[in-house]
């Protein structure tokens, strides 16, 4: 598909909105892809799965038969290749409306005294060199969009870090504030017509799917967000003014 994606007038405000998905080949990234198409986005994922995501890509175009919706493997880890990423993006759609962060992992010990710091080396790159190189690549873009917007989804253990979850609730908090550094730079970049663009934060306690619930019928998740819930909760960070949005801790699970 080549060319300008053009909004069509009284849909909603993901029509014809170009989206890009980092980390979708996850239950997350699978129930966010089929979101975003159903409400009229054209699609660009990536992950670093290629068969994972070349499945998630599928569903989301036979669920929503006609959807455009693309995948292709991209190394988060290099700028370089992430910047090339969103200017293959721009270029060939014309715009982009949107980056939604769902890069994950997780690292734990029983005790802090356990934690092995190689567990930061990993999550650091997983939680946070990602989220710089995808904000750092997108950003002229998304202010150029006028309707642009940056997601991250995190983790309320960002704000109440556990003895155990030390090297996750860090590199979370630091995901954190990278993004709302983010934020402050599009306020400040904002004019009388109101700000460029918005960042948010999603906030979790963790996050539950079908295959989980079958797996373990019997466990409650308590606090736990549906991959779908999350799924909705991100395609309505458009429905309201960036004004309303940038810098935002949103909150899907009861807070600490």
């Amino acid at each position: 598909m080549n060319g300008s994606v053009e909004e069509t007038a009284g849909n909603g405000p993901l029509e014809g909105a170009v989206v890009a998905v980092a980390g979708a080949a996850g239950p997350a990234g699978r129930a966010t892809l089929l979101r975003l198409a159903e409400a009229g986005a054209t699609v660009v994922a990536a992950d670093a799965d290629v068969e994972r995501l070349a499945e998630a890509v599928d569903a989301a175009r036979y669920a929503h038969g006609g959807a455009a919706v693309t995948g292709e493997t991209v190394d988060l880890l290099d700028l370089d290749a992430t910047r090339a990423w969103a200017d293959r993006t721009e270029k060939e759609f014309g715009r982009i409306d949107g980056l939604v962060h769902l890069v994950g992992g997780w690292r734990g010990s029983k005790t802090f005294a356990a934690t092995p710091l190689a567990d930061w080396d990993t999550l650091h790159n997983l939680l946070i060199r990602t989220v710089q190189h995808t904000s750092l690549a997108f950003h002229d873009g998304l202010r150029r969009s006028h309707k642009g917007r940056y997601v991250l989804v995190s983790a309320a253990g960002a704000s109440k870090p556990t003895a155990g979850n030390a090297a996750y609730a860090a590199a979370k908090a630091a995901a954190e504030a990278w993004t709302l550094a983010l934020a402050d730079a599009l306020r400040k970049e904002g004019d009388g017509d109101g700000l460029p663009a918005a960042a948010v934060i999603l906030v979790v306690k963790a996050l539950v799917h079908d295959a989980m619930r079958a797996e373990r019928p019997h466990a409650k998740f308590a606090g736990f967000t549906d991959v779908g819930e999350l799924a909705e909760a991100i395609a309505g960070v458009w429905d309201e003014p960036a004004e309303e949005v940038n810098g935002k801790r949103l909150w899907l699970t009861p807070q600490p």
